[in-house]
């Protein structure tokens, strides 16, 4: 007993130097006993002095966590255990100390990575908003990683996507991208739409348009956590 209790308190002392408590969303949450095993970490993308993606006044990072914030809600629900690694505009990079690093963006991305692979989740959703100098170009793109549980998360995620966007896009490999190359769990990307495409960015932005797009992610996460792990 001891021993378990050492190793617990260990755990928890890691955790502490990767998240800061108050932004640790799930960790104060009673409804979600994630120690010592955890089913998911969402990522809400970007965060504090990292905007990501501007169209006008709308700032990414603010989309990614409302979206992040509901999908999280829908999967408590489900009596999924979860992680949300921001809770509020914090840049995860303020958190990394761990890493000796001059670059912030590589902080903030191996803090991110290093909390999924710490906590031995079994995936990683990573949220986001697109753009492009088009502003015809639309609908949600998946980016999973070369691993073929990526791939099948990937594929469930797009189809439920492309039935709230009408744009029947397909998913893609995400070589080039960090958390996808040093994430251990299968994990995905998942642009939700286009901030520079008016039909996506009203649904992005509306809470209508959030709450659809966090139950095509529920829906997707929990066809695959039930039918490839054999979830509950």
């Amino acid at each position: 007993m001891k021993k378990i209790g050492t190793i617990l308190c260990a755990m928890l002392i890691c955790i502490c130097n990767w998240i800061s408590p108050a932004e640790a969303y799930s960790f104060n949450d009673n409804r979600n006993p994630v120690l010592p095993h955890t089913d998911i970490v969402l990522d809400a993308g970007h965060g504090g002095i990292d905007g990501g993606t501007v169209y006008g006044d709308i700032l990414e990072k603010d989309i990614n966590l409302a979206i992040a914030k509901k999908t999280y809600d829908l999967l408590i629900d489900k009596k999924f255990r979860v992680i949300l690694n921001r809770s509020d505009d914090h840049a995860l990079s303020d958190d990394n100390r761990w890493l000796k690093n001059r670059s912030r963006h590589l902080r903030d991305l191996a803090q991110r990575k290093q909390l999924a692979n710490e906590m031995n989740v079994k995936i990683l959703v990573s949220i986001h908003a697109n753009s492009s100098r088009n502003r015809h170009e639309s609908g949600a793109i998946v980016l999973h990683q070369k691993k073929d549980q990526s791939k099948l998360l990937s594929s469930y995620l797009q189809k439920e996507l492309n039935q709230i966007t009408g744009v029947p896009n397909k998913s893609v490999y995400g070589k080039k991208y960090y958390l996808l190359k040093f994430t251990k769990c299968p994990a995905v990307i998942v642009e939700v739409g286009f901030l520079t495409n008016e039909t996506d960015r009203k649904r992005m932005t509306s809470e209508q348009g959030q709450k659809q797009i966090a139950e095509a992610l529920v829906k997707g996460i929990d066809r695959y956590l039930k039918e490839v792990l054999n979830h509950p």
